[in-house]
């Protein structure tokens, strides 16, 4: 459930104001308590994340879901979906048939 892979990534996203800690925007080196709602923007995507409690030191990414609770909506995740699926099934004009990769993919998002 990490939001970002690297803590530059999370601090870049912090100073574009993607990342809001109970609907204020959040600097790079603010400290979060458990308790707090904390909503990330990604694009046209946001999470929105509870958390629980704070760990004393830096945890692994496998150790975080232990610290939060996931509370986006399940209607972010379908647009998410949907929205992935367009971009698989938009191909440019000319480009020709789909190749044996392309109807591979287009199986699997629709299986």
């Amino acid at each position: 459930m990490r939001v970002f892979k690297t803590r530059a990534l999370a601090t870049d996203a912090c100073r574009a104001g993607s990342v809001t800690v109970n609907e204020l925007v959040a600097k790079p080196a603010r400290e979060v308590r458990a308790g707090e709602i904390v909503a990330v923007r990604q694009g046209l995507f946001t999470r929105t994340l509870r958390v629980v409690g704070v760990p004393r030191s830096r945890v692994g990414a496998k150790l975080l879901p232990e610290y939060c609770v996931d509370l986006t909506p399940p209607e972010e995740f379908e647009r998410l979906r949907e929205r992935s699926v367009q971009q698989v099934l938009a191909r440019e004009k000319g480009s020709g048939r789909p190749t044996k990769k392309d109807r591979r993919l287009l199986d699997d998002l629709f299986e």
